[in-house]
């Protein structure tokens, strides 16, 4: 048979809907009406999920390792936070007008990651995080410093649904965003792009041996993956009406690796899942034993690296796309630990 027809043939059968996948937005969506008093836990969820789909797209696909992708959601966050402020208070348009930075300083960010080891990349990825934080440290007269952006207002979300205590529109519009931007990512990914992106990180000689232009795609992806991760930030500080120096805190990007390492990379909805069993688990053993949630995290993360994922979650075999998550992307936490 065709070579080719058998790729498209792949391509085709990658980008068709599984019977779980409805199901899962479907209850995402009817989440906020079935567990009214969980609305603003589900909307950081949604936030938290698109952050970790933004650094699937970098480490899962391209097989960047970076530990200062807080530099985007955080920059972001701030510029949507002034936007309201300052110029006009539509959600919708200060998304976009958050987004904008965040793409910029990706774009020229790519071109640090084209060359040198993975200890490099992490090294100038927090670098870039660090230097952001004590620039919004130091301007207080811009961004209120320590204390953070206060007074912030967002009006109605398409100028009806305005943002409650309770967090309802908050979530649904989390929602919304995240489920425009899964789709988007879903097809770029299933696309010859998507292809591409994993015959460069797999070999990055033998892709450019084939003629696939290596460092462009580099750039192109990781400029998405900071536009995502610009979109969960601009989010968060329209969903909290604030943004603090905490956006581009160290664990900021440490979490978003832990919940691709929970997850599984190289999958988005291992971003997903991911988030939803992180933020439960943070909320529940934060609940019993505030002073100590880190160590049963970490327990739970140790258990899950030395077990492998498969069989953790063998009892819901049926379940088809855990059966993707192999064992190079269960090392991404040995890489992780080996380079750093």
């Amino acid at each position: 048979m065709n070579p080719i027809c058998i790729s498209q043939r792949k391509l085709l059968g990658a980008a068709q809907w599984r019977w779980w996948e409805p199901v899962l937005w479907v209850a995402a969506f009817a989440s906020p009406i079935l567990l009214p008093q969980h609305a603003h836990a589900i909307g950081e969820i949604a936030i938290v999920a698109l952050f970790a789909i933004s650094l699937d797209l970098v480490l899962g696909y391209a097989g960047i390792v970076s530990l200062g992708h807080a530099a985007f959601f955080g920059l972001s966050a701030y510029a949507a936070a002034l936007f309201a402020k300052h110029v006009h208070p539509d959600p919708l348009l200060g998304l976009a007008m958050g987004v904008l930075p965040a793409a910029l300083l990706g774009f020229v960010a790519s071109f640090t990651v084209h060359r040198g080891t993975d200890l490099t990349r992490v090294m100038v990825t927090l670098g870039t995080s660090l230097i952001l934080l004590e620039a919004a440290n130091k301007l207080d007269w811009l961004t209120g410093g320590a204390d953070g952006l206060q007074g912030v207002a967002m009006a109605p979300v398409l100028g009806r649904f305005e943002f409650d205590l309770v967090g309802r529109t908050a979530a649904y519009y989390a929602l919304s965003v995240l489920l425009v931007c899964f789709l988007v990512v879903r097809r770029v990914m299933n696309s010859p792009f998507g292809m591409s992106m994993k015959a460069i990180r797999d070999n990055r000689l033998r892709a450019t041996a084939i003629g696939i232009p290596v460092n462009s795609r580099l750039t192109a992806v990781y400029t998405l993956g900071a536009a995502l991760a610009g979109v969960s930030g601009a989010l968060l500080a329209q969903t909290s009406a604030f943004a603090s120096l905490d956006v581009f805190d160290f664990h900021r990007s440490a979490d978003v690796l832990l919940i691709l390492v929970i997850g599984g990379a190289g999958w988005l909805y291992g971003g997903v899942i991911g988030a939803i069993v992180f933020k439960s688990l943070h909320g529940v053993v934060s609940g019993l034993t505030p002073q100590y949630w880190t160590f049963w995290l970490g327990l739970f993360l140790v258990v899950l690296v030395l077990v492998g994922r498969d069989r953790l979650v063998r009892p819901w075999r049926w379940f088809g796309p855990w059966r993707k998550v192999t064992q190079r992307q269960q090392g991404i936490a040995t890489k992780v630990g080996g380079e750093a």
